[in-house]
């Protein structure tokens, strides 16, 4: 029998890293499916792929599924563009639809080939609370709110199969790149820290946490679902 393993795209930095390191420490088989090499070896299989490309999905999913039974799979390689609607223009969603929006559906597709083929499975999509309305985040918005419409509807067409469907909706989180653009330090920053309700900027760990609960075999009766963790952020502003 084929090993069981979870498969993780964009997860060689950031969120991913921190899912890839999340899942390895308890046990799971994980293949990272990325762009970018890890800067560090994280004991997962490193597939380098460029995830924009339908053709190449299909080989790297033909590839894993020769060598292992898919069992997970975590949606989180994406891309930002940060625009004013006067700003927007069509180039954006041309950038932003075939990582945020083609690329989920297509190892979706292929990930639920080999669930359906094992008899259970579980999907992750991760999104953004800006699907919820952010400033500056047209195109970037839009494509996650659509992927969160597309978690609820592959959640109804795979239920029969006992493959569950579920998005996270992260807040600010205190990656790499965001501390390289936001220094702790930084008055910009602390504002952001005194709009949260919890205090603080999240960290990778606490969206890997959510990616775990949604990702464990025993949890097979949430389905469907979106999780904001993002501090209270979407459900107000602290102080006001």
């Amino acid at each position: 029998m084929l090993q069981d393993v979870t498969v993780v795209t964009g997860g060689s930095n950031g969120i991913g890293r921190a899912i890839v390191q999340h899942l390895l420490s308890r046990g799971r088989a994980v293949v990272n499916v990325d762009r970018a090499a890890e800067t560090e070896p994280s004991g997962a299989h490193y597939i380098e792929a460029d995830l924009s490309d339908a053709d190449t999905i299909g080989r790297v999913f033909d590839d894993i599924a020769g060598r292992f039974a898919i069992v997970g799979l975590v949606n989180n390689a994406g891309r930002a563009i940060a625009h004013s609607l006067e700003d927007t223009t069509p180039d954006d969603f041309n950038r932003l639809v075939p990582i945020n929006m083609v690329a989920p559906t297509i190892c979706a597709q292929r990930a639920a080939r080999s669930m359906k083929a094992r008899g259970w499975g579980r999907i992750v999509n991760i999104a953004s609370r800006a699907a919820t309305g952010k400033e500056l985040r047209t195109a970037y918005g839009g494509t996650k709110g659509a992927l969160l419409s597309m978690t609820r509807v592959w959640a109804l067409e795979l239920a029969p199969h006992n493959i569950t469907v579920n998005a996270i909706g992260p807040g600010p989180i205190a990656t790499e790149l965001f501390r390289a653009v936001n220094p702790d330090d930084s008055e910009r920053t602390q504002a952001l820290k005194r709009s949260i309700p919890l205090g603080r900027v999240g960290s990778p760990d606490d969206i890997a946490n959510a990616a775990g609960f949604f990702l464990a075999e025993e949890n097979g009766y949430v389905t469907g679902q979106t999780l904001f963790v993002c501090g209270g952020l979407t459900i107000g502003v602290a102080g006001i």
